[in-house]
């Protein structure tokens, strides 16, 4: 691995991406932020400094991800971190969900995931790299909320996918986690942090009686592609105030 390895965040414009960025920066790896939205991906990229490399990509299309791979590795070299963040929810009631919505979720969270992955592991095995790839996972992998039945099944399979991958890529030394935030002050949450309803609903839910910040979830992320975590492989840590602990609420 060189000096400074490249550490590529997809969904980086913004929330739990951008600070995954954050930290990972503080801790001297050189930025490639992905994301769909152009202009807050130039501005995410700006605001983190001058060496900060930003390419929009959809990672709901495989074309589009191989080419922002080939893109990476001929202008900076192969990426040594992967974070695998981009995602999207997309809510509806169960009974009237709509199929094209469900396909639209699993092929960004999981199928994009699966792609990245494994596109950033092939070069890594191919130029001997000990990398790192952290996968955004979510409590909602393991309980679930009926009006995002897509998001609770592509978690799911974020977690499996993360277990599957890191046996298969141990053998060359690469290792792959994952991160399950709970409640977190993000875009997402907006429509909870404005209704108090709904926000003391969350509360009774959270041992720790508070949402998390965004760089709480960068800081677990960067920990897991550092060497301090260099001997933990096919986890997924969860980050989420207490709240899988419960059995009950208030």
């Amino acid at each position: 691995m060189s000096e400074q390895p490249i550490a590529l965040v997809t969904g980086g414009a913004q929330g739990i991406g951008y600070a995954c960025a954050q930290a990972l920066a503080e801790d001297g790896a050189r930025l490639v932020l992905c994301d769909i939205q152009s202009e807050e991906l130039e501005a995410a990229a700006q605001t983190l400094g001058s060496d900060t490399v930003a390419v929009t990509c959809d990672m709901g299309d495989e074309a589009q991800i191989n080419a922002m791979f080939d893109r990476i590795e001929s202008d900076h070299g192969p990426v040594s971190i992967l974070i695998n963040n981009a995602g999207i929810a997309l809510p509806g009631d169960f009974l009237d969900y709509d199929a094209e919505a469900f396909r639209k979720v699993i092929d960004i969270n999981l199928i994009g995931t699966f792609l990245a992955l494994q596109r950033a592991a092939r070069t890594m095995v191919k130029h001997e790299i000990e990398g790192a790839i952290v996968n955004m996972s979510s409590i909602n992998a393991q309980v679930a909320i009926p009006a995002i039945p897509a998001y609770c099944a592509s978690k799911g399979g974020v977690a499996q996918l993360t277990k599957a991958a890191a046996l298969a890529l141990a053998p060359h030394k690469i290792r792959v986690n994952a991160v399950g935030p709970g409640s977190i002050d993000t875009a997402m949450m907006a429509g909870v942090n404005a209704n108090p309803e709904a926000m003391k609903m969350v509360m009774s839910r959270t041992p720790l009686q508070r949402v998390g910040a965004p760089r709480e979830i960068g800081d677990v992320v960067a920990f897991l592609a550092s060497k301090k975590a260099s001997y933990i492989t096919g986890e997924t840590i969860y980050v989420d105030g207490g709240r899988l602990g419960m059995n009950y609420t208030c």
